[in-house]
């Protein structure tokens, strides 16, 4: 049985990228020696394996000159066929065919510098990290707070977002939609979602949309844009700002009359105008009151106006909560919105 030590120093030795490329080498050794032993049993496409398994653990560095090798070892085989028919000359085409397909794949890898299933496992754990700031911190007993979000594409990769945290007794929240879509927004939203919980945290609720709007100026992005809402919530006494950045607005549902309140706030979308001020919109939240914040793709379909999705919202609203606040959030963005459109919804309720 091997120590710890000697493991240690092998590893030292041998890199774990080297071993991979060596085993993999003396596997189309293997597999070509096989192929041509016994031709009629074991055909050209099990070289097909190694050619895929390289792509998903070499890095961009061997993988070319790995695939090479595999093409080398394909054209020294091929001739020892007892027969090279129509089927051998295809199956031939389509290995070459695959063997470019992974030349391209890890000239495009070359930016990143790792392989493909390292690659896939950083962009993960790193979409997950920052995906974490947009949980909701613990709350006191009388408070419920919970978001839900959905992409247009049904991945986790949204150019919506939620961003929270809490800061000396204070509750703040912001929700953004990145404009664009598919890749684009959902990496922008990604950088975004990082900075702004950052910024949350660090600066006082009356400068938060000030710092965001700096730093999307600073981005020049070409759709370097994004709409906010950022709500400051007291956890002692209920009292709450919203500032709102070319966003729609807030919906609060007071207990004692059970009817919404829209609460407009305006303020210039974040990344266009230097400068800009954020007036906030203040009032109190009391026992029983529940407070909503959206994206667009929660209200607005191409068929319906923005403040006729409202409308439709506060009565999906009326009906699906009933006074039953959790889940709550879950059920209205399941039951409201486009499907083609990424979703956002942040529910705050004082028990």
């Amino acid at each position: 049985m091997s120590s710890p030590s000697l493991n240690t120093a092998a590893n030292r030795l041998v890199p774990r990228g080297s071993r991979t490329l060596v085993a993999l080498v003396v596997a189309t050794v293997l597999i070509g020696l096989a192929i041509w032993r016994f031709d009629e049993s074991l055909p050209l496409v099990s070289l097909l394996v190694p050619l895929v398994l390289s792509s998903l653990v070499l890095g961009p560095r061997q993988l070319p000159w790995f695939v090479v090798f595999v093409l080398l070892v394909l054209a020294l085989v091929v001739p020892t066929q007892e027969k090279i028919d129509l089927r051998i000359a295809l199956t031939v085409a389509i290995i070459f065919g695959l063997g470019f397909v992974v030349l391209l794949s890890s000239f495009r890898r070359t930016r990143l510098g790792v392989a493909g299933i390292q690659g896939e496992m950083m962009f993960v754990d790193l979409r997950d990290r920052i995906l974490r700031q947009g949980g909701i911190p613990d709350l006191p007993a009388e408070w419920y707070a919970a978001s839900e979000l959905r992409s247009a594409g049904g991945t986790p990769f949204a150019g919506d977002f939620v961003v929270a945290s809490r800061v000396e007794g204070r509750l703040e929240v912001a929700v953004v939609d990145v404009s664009g879509k598919g890749q684009g927004a959902g990496t922008r939203a990604l950088l975004l979602c990082g900075a702004l919980g950052g910024l949350l945290s660090a600066l006082p609720p009356s400068e938060f949309l000030d710092g965001a709007n700096r730093f999307l100026l600073q981005q020049d992005w070409d759709e370097g844009f994004a709409t906010a809402i950022h709500l400051s919530l007291d956890l002692a006494t209920g009292h709450y700002d919203i500032r709102s950045a070319g966003h729609p607005p807030a919906a609060l549902r007071h207990a004692g009359s059970g009817r919404w309140e829209v609460l407009e706030s305006e303020g210039p979308i974040l990344g266009l105008i230097d400068g800009a001020s954020f007036p906030a919109v203040s009032g109190e939240m009391r026992r029983g009151d529940a407070l909503l914040l959206y994206t667009d793709g929660m209200v607005e379909t191409r068929n319906r106006d923005i403040a006729l999705g409202i409308d439709r919202m506060l009565g999906q609203a009326e009906r699906l909560l009933r006074g039953e606040f959790e889940g709550g959030a879950t059920r209205l963005v399941e039951a409201l919105g486009s499907r083609n459109d990424d979703r956002a919804l942040l529910l705050v309720h004082r028990r």
